[in-house]
């Protein structure tokens, strides 16, 4: 029965139920009576015909929406309430269309015998699968198959069970679980242990995976169990969070592996609505760089705020096509989305663009940000970053632009390399601009490393770890700020419409990680063994190459001490120090002409002047650069 689908399932009971009833009610009459009983023609039909009024209240109840493998107290319930209605339903009729009608001890006797059957039939069911189940199970474990405990015995854990016990990939072997109520107890057939104990369960039960099935826990709860969980050698699984469940179902392809997000433990903040639709609902949004990893993010959630027009600004054709296809599957039909190629430097395709389309915001994510790459590739880095910027920014106000949003970096604080030096650039052009006009107002906002984009440690360390290693790490020291995608850009939003006309807005980052930690995490975490010194005989090397050019070993979010507080607890204002318009106007003319005749020199002598703090932490290195 075990492997019949859930319709059949159900028929198959319909059938039982319908023949139970009728033998029932031949033994109430016969127990009734004292010998055995066979109805003449004025009941024949009341007899036979028991199921189908059975039938409609045994379907209205539910009774055969219940997974027979998960019948409890509430489906035991309703079999109670369903067959006591159907008894006193049957014995109306029974009363009315019997000639000498029917004996009140046979209505009682046909209750109690068919809630005793009824009942006893799925119990007896329950009791098959799950003896089917259990001989499956122990089958497994002599197979090949992977040996789990299963962190959770509530709701969520319980059904992953039961998914698992079907499974030729998983047996389930015990529950895991916090509460002292549930510890020492079985459930479907397995122990539950504490997490004190869980270290030499691991090792007695021979277990290859711990799944986390506590959908509905906090980040922080979630981090506490990952890192309880990271020091042993097993691969450790989570289902999804209670929102991505659907309807409580629990499946064994909602499990996934840790992230680093997971790994972060940091609990979201509620946004602001007024702040996120400000500069976007009913109003024609442009996003400059809209391929990359930012940029497609920004028009991802751009898009759900209802702004009048939104308009796909990238230099990537492939990226371009990328991001529009995605949007146009999403199914907003009232929104024009415009996909426009073109660079950030070409002024006249920008002014083109700004007017034709009456644009009045601007979210600028257009940049060079691999610090390696641009320190290649100084020209470009200086000449897309800075001068693309201030193209941008210029073309902006001359076309009436309201609102200019810059996406800046944490690598903007007494930067270390090019790209850091350019994107500070780009932030003083834009306090500059909104020193000398008022028209357009310009914002920036700066944040760490996010997860997932371009250019990622992440990506890079799974796939090291899925090939055998080993895993790269620059220096053992070194740390970084992470954060998710989707919440740094909900927060560019939301400090956007904070601004008052050259902001600098920081976004609170969390605790810096160390990546050689992170590393370590990823690598325990997928059930492996870091191959060391004390563990020569383990999985994954981790293999440090040093710094490369242009890397420092810490970001800061800071240039000051001057920050004030928001409206929101992970924005914050900081007061950076600025030129005015003239003085930096001869800097930006140096430094065109310096991209121009591909200077080196020159153009890091200007960038040093023109970034307090600038301090290059390697030679020229690009490859075009000839001493």
């Amino acid at each position: 029965m075990i492997g019949l689908s859930r319709i059949n399932k159900q028929l198959v009971m319909l059938f039982a139920d319908s023949v139970a009833l009728v033998l029932i009610l031949l033994a109430s009459f016969s127990i009734r009576l004292g010998h055995w009983y066979f109805p003449g023609e004025d009941l024949l039909w009341v007899i036979f015909g028991a199921p189908v009024v059975a039938g409609i209240i045994f379907v209205r109840f539910g009774l055969y929406r219940a997974v027979i493998r998960y019948v409890g107290f509430k489906a035991l319930w309703s079999i109670v309430q369903a067959v006591s209605l159907y008894a006193l339903v049957w014995g109306v009729i029974g009363f009315m269309a019997a000639v000498d009608g029917i004996p009140r001890s046979v209505i009682l006797i046909n209750w109690v015998l068919s809630l005793l059957v009824i009942g006893g039939l799925r119990v007896v069911a329950r009791w098959l699968l799950t003896r089917e189940g259990n001989l499956k199970s122990s089958a497994q474990s002599g197979a090949n198959c992977k040996k789990v405990l299963v962190y959770g015995a509530g709701d969520a854990g319980i059904q992953l069970v039961g998914a698992l016990t079907h499974s030729s990939e998983y047996n389930p072997v015990g529950f895991v679980d916090d509460s002292k109520e549930l510890q020492g107890s079985q459930i479907r057939g397995l122990d539950v242990y504490s997490i004190d104990a869980i270290e030499g369960v691991i090792s007695k039960l021979k277990v290859d995976e711990v799944l986390i099935a506590m959908p509905s826990v906090s980040r922080t709860k979630r981090l506490d169990i990952i890192n309880q969980l990271e020091s042993y050698p097993v691969l450790v699984r989570l289902l999804p969070g209670i929102a991505e469940l659907a309807e409580g179902k629990v499946s064994i392809g909602d499990l996934r592996e840790v992230s680093i997000k997971d790994l972060l433990g940091r609990e979201s903040v509620k946004a602001n609505k007024d702040l996120l639709g400000m500069n976007i609902t009913d109003k024609t949004v442009v996003v400059t760089g809209a391929g990359g990893s930012i940029g497609s993010e920004l028009c991802r959630q751009i898009v759900f705020l209802k702004p009048k027009a939104l308009i796909l600004y990238e230099m990537s054709e492939l990226a371009l096509y990328t991001i529009e296809k995605e949007l146009s599957n999403i199914g907003i039909h009232s929104l024009d989305v415009y996909p426009i190629l073109g660079s950030v430097n070409n002024k006249t395709r920008l002014a083109n663009v700004f007017k034709r389309f009456s644009v009045d915001t601007i979210y600028h994510a257009a940049a060079y940000k691999h610090v390696p790459m641009v320190e290649f590739n100084n020209t470009e880095g200086v000449d897309n970053n800075i001068f693309g910027t201030l193209s941008c920014a210029q073309v902006a106000i001359e076309s009436g632009v309201k609102t200019f949003v810059l996406i800046s970096t944490d690598k903007a604080v007494r930067p270390t390399n090019t790209m850091g030096a350019t994107k500070r650039s780009a932030e003083l052009v834009l306090q500059a601009l909104a020193d000398k006009q008022s028209d357009t107002k310009f914002t920036m906002v700066r944040f760490g490393n996010v997860l997932g984009s371009s250019g990622s440690v992440i990506p890079l360390f799974k796939q090291q770890i899925k090939a055998g290693g080993p895993v790269t790490v620059t220096d053992e020291n070194m740390v970084r700020y992470f954060m998710t995608i989707p919440e740094a850009v909900e927060l560019v939003i939301q400090a956007g419409a904070m601004g008052l006309g050259g902001d600098v807005f920081v976004l609170d980052m969390g605790k810096p990680v160390r990546i050689d930690d992170l590393a370590k995490k990823m690598i325990h975490l997928s059930g492996l063994e870091v191959k060391d010194e004390s563990h020569p005989e383990g999985d994954i090397e981790i293999k440090y190459t040093g710094l490369r050019p242009g890397e420092k070993l810490y970001e800061e979010l800071l240039i000051g001490d001057n920050v004030s507080d928001t409206d929101n607890p992970l924005i914050m204002r900081a007061e950076e120090d600025m030129l005015v318009w003239n003085d930096l106007e001869p800097i930006l003319k140096g430094l065109s002409d310096a991209v121009n005749e591909c200077d080196q020199n020159k153009l890091r002598e200007l960038l040093i002047k023109l970034v307090p703090g600038f301090k290059p932490q390697c030679e020229i290195s690009d490859v075009l650069y000839q001493k």
